[in-house]
């Protein structure tokens, strides 16, 4: 099993992390679900240091059960299902530097736990990315339907938005970790579609670039409904009764 080394972290690293935090806990005043700043006060995250993923854990395993598992980078969705599947939320332990604040092209430990760790406290959240994972685990090894996860995924762990008392908002995790792009989804120059599972299924998305589409559920009670449908939509695609569109390079 990999560990943080949290004896490792610089004092720099803490003055960056703490320059993330402060910055983007500010920037998302009035653009994040309501709950968010709920969650991240129960989550163990320090304001002033970067976070000891031993406090964390303690904090997750209270609230809903979670913990998290430290992997090197990007891993294969075939290991980062069963590890959902498990209740284990993957972190990297690398920090962006301070010439790094605005942009990375692959996702620092900033973006895994300020990004995606305090929902992960909100028990109805979690149970719907347990959820997703349930469903996830059962395609292992069919490609065509992983990659339909993955678009689910990331249109709604990862960019999600959502209206909230008749305003749009944020909850998704590459959005509340990235100071940019939390302008950019709300700055109203983007497409926002109506939340479906359907129609998300259907659309390819880059990862290399900032996003120009982004769907909206109606409320959080349609996220955690939406799960029902993902499994009955994938098991009629996985069983010949109904066909998504040809595979398109994604990543």
């Amino acid at each position: 099993m990999l560990l943080q080394h949290y004896e490792k972290y610089t004092g720099d690293d803490h003055a960056v992390w703490q320059l993330l935090y402060e910055r983007q806990a500010a920037n998302l005043q009035g653009k994040v679900w309501s709950c968010f700043y709920v969650c991240l006060e129960k989550s163990g995250i320090s304001r002033a240091a970067v976070p000891d993923f031993r406090l964390v854990n303690k904090a997750l395993m209270q609230q809903t059960g979670w913990s998290v598992e430290v992997v090197k980078g990007i891993i294969p969705v075939e290991t980062f299902i069963p590890l959902l599947h498990s209740r284990r939320f993957c972190s990297s332990t690398w920090l962006r530097r301070r010439d790094q604040l605005d942009y990375l092209e692959e996702p620092d430990m900033f973006h895994d736990v300020f990004g995606h760790i305090p929902l992960l406290t909100h028990p109805e959240y979690a149970a719907f990315v347990e959820r997703f994972a349930q469903t996830g685990i059962k395609y292992i090894g069919q490609p065509h339907i992983l990659q339909l996860l993955d678009r689910f995924y990331w249109f709604t762990i990862e960019f999600g938005l959502v209206y909230e008392a008749d305003a749009l908002r944020i909850y998704g995790a590459g959005l509340i970790s990235s100071y940019g792009e939390t302008q950019h989804a709300l700055s109203g120059k983007v497409t926002i579609k109506p939340f479906d599972v359907e129609t998300i299924l259907q659309t390819p998305f880059r990862n290399n670039e900032v996003q120009q589409l982004y769907f909206a559920a109606a409320g959080m009670q349609q996220l955690w409904d939406s799960a029902d449908e993902l499994e009955i939509l994938l098991e009629r695609v996985a069983t010949g009764q109904y066909s998504i569109p040809a595979m398109v390079a994604e990543r």
